[in-house]
């Protein structure tokens, strides 16, 4: 008995000693989903909750698949990417109908959409900005007089994605002459800019859009659906952390464009750490409630 007592006592103190889990937040594999998840991660830390960051997982489906399993309980999201790369309904240009849609579909998979976090990164179709002024490039439709020798080079994910390069081409009635190359995400803009390539899929808030003299393309033709920023959490997220509903509701519409392409720009430009900047950000928030 005094022995069973004992084992008890320990696995009790054993218990005390780690605490609550750790809520774990994850992110993307490019700089603005990274510094996101950092943001969410420092404000649930400001909230009194144990974190675990798993930034940098990978592309959409891994970030999918890691939530719905259970790897991680917080991730940021985009709007369009959700509704088509997920779940695999048509575009719609209209942004209400697709945030209902979104609380909708993720409450049936146990998750909770939201909240938004005031800011739109869409895709973006990028030249040098000065093969843009040489050749009268102003819109996506004005590619197809460069169809023959522009060479396009995509992250893997916008060249497998219902809503990326397949539909583009469809939609703007593009056939280049040279399939893209694929690369990481990360590396396109470099090879844009030191002509490598000569088009590329990048992030209307990318820092490094006017950092490396490139310009974006109009949507002239409206073929991307809103990709509205906001936190994917899981339902049960309570549970590790009370604070922690509340710590990412205070997180709503606190970013708009501008502001995330200059803190973009921190990191991809002048090399700084997302941690650190994220700091920054929520400096300059309310404190979030305990």
């Amino acid at each position: 008995m005094m022995r069973r007592l004992l084992l008890l006592a320990i696995v009790l103190v054993t218990a005390c000693r780690q605490g609550p889990q750790p809520i774990v937040v994850g992110s993307k594999n490019f700089t603005e989903s990274v510094l996101l998840g950092e943001i969410i991660a420092q404000r649930l830390e400001q909230a009194g909750c144990r974190v675990e960051k798993k930034l940098d997982l990978g592309g959409t489906l891994v970030c999918d698949r890691a939530i719905t399993a259970g790897a991680i309980d917080v991730y940021p999201e985009y709007s369009g990417t959700a509704l088509t790369a997920i779940l695999h309904r048509p575009a719609n240009l209209d942004r209400q109908a697709v945030m209902r849609q979104l609380v909708d579909a993720y409450a049936r998979r146990g998750l909770h959409w939201g909240p938004a976090l005031g800011f739109e990164n869409t895709f973006a179709m990028i030249v040098r900005r000065s093969d843009a002024e040489r050749l009268g490039l102003r819109r996506i439709s004005d590619l197809r007089s460069v169809t023959g020798t522009f060479r396009p080079g995509f992250g893997y994910e916008f060249v497998e994605r219902p809503d990326g390069w397949s539909g583009l081409t469809k939609r703007y009635g593009l056939q280049f002459s040279e399939p893209p190359r694929t690369m990481d995400l990360g590396l396109t803009y470099r090879a844009l800019a030191s002509g490598q390539i000569d088009l590329i899929a990048g992030n209307s808030t990318d820092g490094l859009i006017a950092a490396l003299g490139l310009a974006v393309l109009e949507d002239d033709m409206r073929y991307f659906p809103p990709y509205d920023a906001a936190v994917v959490q899981r339902q049960d997220i309570g549970r590790k952390c009370a604070a922690a509903p509340g710590a990412l509701a205070s997180l709503a519409n606190t970013l708009d464009a501008a502001t995330m392409r200059r803190l973009n720009y921190e990191i991809d430009g002048r090399h700084r750490g997302a941690a650190e900047v994220a700091r920054e950000v929520l400096k300059k928030l309310p404190a979030a409630r305990r």
